[in-house]
């Protein structure tokens, strides 16, 4: 299935995806295996994307985006897929934070900030898991106080991607402890703030690119006006942009296992071994077939799901169902391929032995896939 087929695509989204495939092997791709080996990529390939119009393309004109519509968040997730590039903290920035500041910040936050975001001056992250918590958001115990025209915010965050680079952080926090899931806030806390610390940059299996880290808040004073929403409604804005942020790990994993196919029937055509060609063994073949199947299966829904929050009538369960499949489809689809490849599937140089490790966390990150069952099973 051709991006053409796709009945989700018009033909502005076709020319967005020739820019963002041009960008992707011209600044991308060449450095990415340094990126790998410095843990984080560099500053010059997102003025690079924001000077190209790589970065909110979603986000409204009137605060220096592009004013497209969701399709434009999966091009440009796609793209990035196809050059392994794991390391672009890009839609976490494009497509969870600036929704966040968007939705929710005031007029004034808004005008302060998307455009910087937009330009790639202002990296952008939110800060959600703590050390004792993983996905339990309700378990939040990062603190703040009100005090005057300010918040005091103590805590401290883990596995937080761009936690490194990012200029500007949504923290989680909580501002009713005595409340639990009901005293929850959103609250902008810019990365200059006396108290704040940026901890380790944590080596991980893969995503080695992307940089993610610790983060501590120690008695961080920031404005009230930096508040998201109202106070303590942050667990319900979290709820209700949780349907988006599924989709979009969705969107990754179809889109790998699109590339572990093409990656693995074309090893296998090149490959010899018994004296002919690998592909042509028929188990290699039935091997292939499922992937594809899978593959093809998993990117109908997807494409399903992308009409369907376009419309505004992607639900939490239908976006979890897609969040599990896909994720658990992803690991399969990669792992065979990997087996595909033989030896040279464990080795580093070969972009599927690169996606086997960078698609693990696939099944933990945006709610593990156990999360995923509660909130389809409760739907029942």
């Amino acid at each position: 299935m051709t991006a053409a087929d796709r009945a989700i695509f018009r033909e502005e989204h076709h020319l967005f995806r020739e820019t963002c495939r041009r960008f992707m092997e011209r600044e991308v791709a060449p450095h990415h295996a340094k990126w790998e080996e410095a843990g984080q990529v560099s500053r010059e390939v997102w003025l690079k994307a924001g000077e190209t119009g790589l970065l909110l393309p979603t986000t409204s004109a009137e605060y220096g985006g592009g004013g497209g519509d969701f399709p434009y968040a999966a091009v440009l997730i796609e793209e990035i897929s196809r050059v392994n590039g794991t390391g672009l903290g890009f839609g976490l920035h494009n497509d969870i934070v600036a929704p966040y500041i968007e939705t929710y910040g005031s007029e004034d936050l808004k005008r302060h900030w998307l455009p910087r975001m937009a330009a790639g001056t202002t990296i952008g992250a939110i800060c959600m898991t703590e050390p004792g918590t993983g996905s339990d958001l309700q378990g939040v115990k990062t603190s703040a106080i009100r005090d005057g025209n300010h918040y005091v915010v103590s805590g401290q965050k883990t596995f937080i991607t761009n936690g490194q680079m990012a200029d500007l952080y949504i923290v989680v926090v909580k501002t009713d402890p005595a409340k639990g899931a009901k005293g929850t806030s959103l609250i902008l806390v810019e990365g200059d703030r006396p108290g704040f610390t940026r901890g380790r940059k944590l080596k991980k299996l893969g995503l080695k690119a992307q940089d993610t880290s610790e983060l501590f808040f120690d008695q961080v004073r920031v404005p009230a006006t930096n508040l998201l929403g109202d106070e303590n409604q942050g667990f319900r804005y979290l709820m209700e942009q949780l349907p988006r942020e599924r989709l979009l790990s969705a969107i990754r994993a179809a889109a790998a296992a699109e590339m572990a196919v093409e990656w693995t029937v074309d090893y296998t055509r090149q490959r010899e071994a018994f004296g002919k060609k690998i592909f042509e063994f028929q188990n290699t073949q039935f091997k292939l077939a499922e992937m594809k199947t899978q593959a093809v299966i998993g990117r109908v829904f997807v494409d399903h799901c992308i009409a369907e929050l376009g419309a505004g009538k992607l639900d939490l369960p239908t976006a979890a169902i897609a969040k599990l499949w896909m994720s658990e489809m992803q690991g399969r689809v990669v792992d065979e391929g990997v087996q595909l490849h033989g030896g040279y599937g464990y080795m580093w140089e070969f972009p599927i032995t690169q996606l086997y490790a960078d698609s693990r966390i696939q099944r933990i990150f945006a709610g593990t896939s156990e999360i995923m069952k509660l909130i389809i099973a409760r739907s029942l």
